[in-house]
Parts: C-alpha cells; sequence; structure tokens
C-alpha cells in the first residue's frame, strides 16, 4: 500500500483538506489492491496442494481436478503433492508448518478433525492452525453387506445385532477412519453390537468383504457400487439425509429414525493459520466458480461426491462442529487408534 511522505522539521504540515484527499486515495487504492492481494503475493509461484494420502484416493482426485483450472484462472501452477503416511497426520503437518504465503495448501476431509481425539499429540491443532479456505464437496457413504451374510435389508442387520449382539463383524481402512466411527455411531445410536476388524487400507477389507470373511462395512459409494450393482454386495443404506441419484431405491439411514445419522463426508481446502484474509477470499472465489464448472460437477458426481461451495466462515463452523460430534462419539465408545 502507498505511504505518506514522511514530513521533514521545515515543512508544515498537510492542511486538513489536504489530508483527507490523501487517505481518501490511500483507501480507494486498498480497495482495489485487495481483490488481487491473492494474485500478486509470490507473483507467479507455484502453488502447493498437499494431499495427505495416496494418489487414487477421493481427496486426491479433487486436487487433481481443481489444479489445473486454478492455474488457468491465476496465472500461476497449482501441482499435487501427496504426502500420506499416519492417517493423514505426515501431509497435514507438511502444511501446518508452511509459510502462510498461499503457496502450499491441504486439500483434506473429515479425517482430519477426527484425528484430533484419536492422536491428542499429533503435535497440532487443525481448529488453530490451519485456516478452512472452502469446502469443495461432500461424499457419500454406503451401508453395504456381503452376499455371505445373508442380510438382506438394514432392518434385517439391526434385527440380527440385537439377536446376537458381537456376532455380527464389519471391517474399515483402518481405526478412526469414516468408515470405521460411521459404524460406531449407528451401533451407539441403535444400541447393537458388531464386532470390528481393522485393516490396513480399504482394498484388503474390500476382499474380505467380498470372500464373505466380514458380514458388513460403510463403503465410499463409489468404491461399493459396481460390487452392488454386480450382486456381490447388498446395499442397505446411504449416509445422507436422502436417497442418491447413483442408488435412488436404497434408503438412508435416517429412516431408523434414530437422531442425526449422517455420516457423509466433507472434503475442502485449507491454509496455514496466519494466511491473509486477502489470500483465503480470493481463492474462495476462484474456487466457487471451477465448483460450478459442468466438468468438475461431472467428474465429482461420477465418484459419488456432490460439489460443494461454501464462505470461509461456513466452513469453519463446520469443521468446529464436527471435531465435537466425533470426539464425544470416540469418547462414549472408547475408541482408540490402532
Amino acid at each position: 500500500m502507498p505511504q505518506l511522505p514522511t514530513l521533514r522539521a521545515n515543512v508544515h504540515p498537510p492542511s486538513p483538506q489536504r489530508r483527507s484527499l490523501v487517505l481518501g486515495a490511500l483507501a480507494a487504492t486498498a480497495a482495489v489492491a485487495t481483490p488481487r492481494a491473492w494474485a500478486q503475493t509470490g507473483a507467479d509461484a507455484p502453488v502447493r496442494l498437499v494431499v495427505p494420502f495416496t494418489p487414487g484416493t477421493g481427496i486426491d482426485l479433487i486436487a487433481r481436478q481443481i489444479a489445473q483450472p486454478l492455474s488457468d484462472r491465476l496465472k500461476r501452477p497449482f501441482f499435487v503433492e501427496n504426502k500420506s503416511g499416519a492417517s493423514g497426520i505426515i501431509g497435514t503437518q507438511e502444511v501446518v508448518r508452511a509459510a502462510p504465503d498461499g503457496t502450499t495448501l491441504l486439500v483434506s476431509v473429515n479425517t482430519l478433525v477426527m484425528n484430533m481425539a484419536l492422536y491428542p499429540k499429533q503435535g497440532f491443532n487443525p481448529l488453530t492452525d490451519l485456516v478452512p479456505v472452502s469446502q469443495t464437496s461432500w461424499g457419500q457413504l454406503l451401508l453395504v453387506a456381503s452376499a455371505g451374510s445373508k442380510i438382506e435389508s438394514l432392518k434385517d442387520l439391526m434385527d440380527r445385532a440385537r439377536a446376537k449382539p458381537g456376532s455380527l463383524n464389519y471391517g474399515s481402512p483402518g481405526a478412526g477412519t469414516p468408515h470405521h466411527l460411521a459404524m460406531e455411531l449407528l451401533k451407539n445410536r441403535a444400541k447393537i453390537s458388531l464386532t470390528h476388524i481393522s485393516y490396513r487400507g480399504t482394498a484388503p477389507a474390500v476382499t474380505d468383504l467380498l470372500g464373505g470373511q466380514i458380514d458388513a462395512m460403510f463403503l465410499p459409494i463409489h468404491v461399493a457400487l459396481q460390487h452392488v450393482k454386480a450382486g456381490k454386495l447388498k446395499a442397505l443404506a446411504i449416509s445422507s439425509d436422502t436417497p442418491h441419484p447413483l442408488l435412488p431405491e436404497v434408503p438412508s439411514l435416517g429412516t431408523l429414525k434414530l437422531g442425526d445419522l449422517n455420516v457423509d463426508m466433507w472434503y475442502g481446502v485449507f491454509a496455514p493459520a496466519g494466511t491473509p484474509r486477502a489470500m483465503v477470499d480470493r481463492l474462495n472465489t476462484e474456487l466457487r466458480d471451477v465448483l460450478a464448472s459442468p466438468a468438475v460437477a461431472k467428474s465429482f458426481e461420477t465418484q459419488g461426491m456432490t460439489p460443494a461451495h461454501s464462505s470461509p466462515d461456513a466452513f469453519q463452523k463446520l469443521v468446529t462442529a464436527d471435531a465435537k460430534r466425533w470426539a464425544d462419539l470416540i469418547k462414549a465408545q472408547g475408541i482408540t487408534a490402532e
């Protein structure tokens, strides 16, 4: 921002009228500069979109779909960098420790806040060490049963779990994952017991689910869909409040009338704490237009995700509320990271 000239001892201070004109000009300059601040900072320096999980995941897809449009719109390179490990903690730390200059951003999922209660010694607090930029999408989870389990409906699962507590088992890609906590929330609200089988990743869990070694599981809809269509898995319920267009005949978990059972996963973009608000707002505006693109929307929807834009403040409220929700559940169910 232009500075007022330094006054010398032998120069009379400007008159009130002159000072008013100068301050008015400065205010006008600031008003013009603020929307462009993000693009000007660092000139055309590359921007890293850090994905704290492996390539090919839903988060990775989102990052790669928004990278090129953001590059085109902001006239600087955006590239995806996968930093996986420790349930997303390693990649997240990379962003927390980065300079708050707009050149390092995080693309993450609600595992970010689930980890707060599971890994209290992770070394950072995502609610204070990161700045929400914008939500990008919602991802639906599908509750499915193996063909060998002979579970035919959501009611059937509930009835069998109540009749023989602990006799049914369910899989997850690991303790503390959305797949795991979604089932724990259902168990908590329905007062039922199923035995948790933890795997190292989604692929081995799906293999055992298809083979009948486990009875049920929550899976992202794009992972489960092909197996449901082939008759290898039975779709019991969708995590959303309403049925999903890809599987309109599958009921919502809400049909159980057990309170809020919506376990959809949110995805979004974050920046290091201290990133200037002008940068955050500019990026938020660009993301709004990118997410409205028919091409981006189509790519998301084929993966079972729904594009969703939000203001930084609205996203902050969502993230904060979700952190409390899952912390309360983790405490109530006595869940620990394995």
